[in-house]
């Protein structure tokens, strides 16, 4: 009876390291990191700069994520979407990655290389709610846009590859979006 006790414990060890390793296993694959760090590139300021290493690094181009610091949209999706290790791999890989301050009044070179600030930038780029994603292709032109916080990070995935596959040149990001998903929405 003390070996059939010795097994059964034995084995209750062996299935609770186990489920340890597979939660730890689980959670490095749901890692999450600092946005601010991982996502944005720092910010330099200077468009026409950036659109030539966006050339240079292979990338589809230049994401700009206008935001303000009490929108709680802007909050979400940092704080479920952007800290993601997925969607910081894939978006990093393809896009340099700013964000702006519509409120802001840092200087900065727009597109045209004029000097503007942060605020009047995104006055001129109709960024009047928040967040606003919009893509820039390597002309600094305005390739997509997103206002407001997607529904989750597989909708922010799926507009992150409508524009980095070149999608956008043929149809609007709703219409992808149905098409990629079956259907169903």
């Amino acid at each position: 009876m003390d070996e059939a006790r010795v097994r059964v414990e034995q084995w209750l060890v062996a299935g609770l390291l186990g489920l340890c390793c597979l939660g730890w296993t689980l959670g490095v694959q749901a890692e999450v990191r600092d946005p601010q760090t991982h996502f944005f590139q720092p910010k330099f300021g200077d468009f026409p700069a950036d659109l030539v290493t966006a050339r240079q690094e292979g990338k589809r181009g230049i994401l700009l994520m206008y935001e303000m610091s009490d929108c709680p949209f802007c909050d979400r999706m940092k704080q479920s979407v952007l800290n993601q290790t997925q969607v910081q791999a894939y978006f990093r890989e393809h896009f340099l990655i700013y964000s702006v301050d519509v409120r802001g009044g840092t200087p900065m070179t727009d597109f045209s290389g004029q000097t503007v600030t942060e605020k009047q930038f995104a006055l001129e780029q109709r960024a009047r709610a928040t967040p606003v994603f919009v893509f820039y292709d390597l002309e600094g032109r305005p390739s997509a846009r997103f206002t407001g916080a997607t529904q989750n990070v597989d909708e922010f995935m799926m507009l992150g590859r409508f524009v980095a596959e070149g999608h956008y040149k043929a149809m609007p990001f709703n219409v992808y979006k149905r098409q990629a998903s079956g259907g169903k929405e």
